[in-house]
């Protein structure tokens, strides 16, 4: 993954992240007072990265919401043209590195049954099903899954420092 860096997300970045909020989540889109309310609770309970190309672009974003030993993964986005690049795999690893700091004992999340692709994301990175919410999408009525991780999952299969790797 070449011209991504990462940031801590302030409210300057919310214009960006809300049109790929509406862009990639036209059914269930956060709002954007959802998201401010997110950032009002950043560092105490929350970690919103975004990503960044070279010419300072959001392409992609992620949060994390952690307390009480346990961590959950609240959204992961990827602008469409950049997926495949390594960018939602650089913004995972930075919610599980902050989970770790947060001395987090497992860390949840929730994804669409019909998204393979991130859902082989998460399994790469040590995620595995343990539940189902049915419906829990709306107004598509798509299940989640329930995915959970252990600490230190151990390194994700395929992403290392010599390249080759895949959202």
């Amino acid at each position: 993954m070449t011209g991504v860096r990462l940031r801590v997300m302030t409210a300057a970045d919310l214009p960006a992240v809300m049109r790929l909020e509406r862009l990639l989540f036209p059914e269930d889109a956060w709002s954007e007072e959802m998201l401010r309310g997110e950032l009002a609770d950043q560092p105490r309970t929350r970690h919103y990265v975004v990503a960044e190309d070279d010419d300072g672009a959001v392409v992609g974003y992620a949060g994390l919401a952690a307390a009480g030993g346990q961590a959950d993964v609240q959204t992961i986005a990827v602008l469409p043209e950049r997926q495949g690049e390594g960018v939602g795999a650089a913004l995972l690893t930075e919610l599980l590195d902050e989970a770790d700091r947060r001395g987090g004992e497992a860390v949840f999340l929730e994804v669409r049954a019909d998204n393979d692709r991130a859902r082989r994301l998460y399994e790469r990175f040590g995620f595995r099903r343990v539940g189902l919410r049915r419906r829990y999408y709306q107004p598509s009525g798509v299940d989640a899954i329930v995915m959970r991780r252990l600490p230190h999952g151990g390194p994700p299969a395929g992403f290392g420092p010599e390249g080759g790797r895949d959202r």
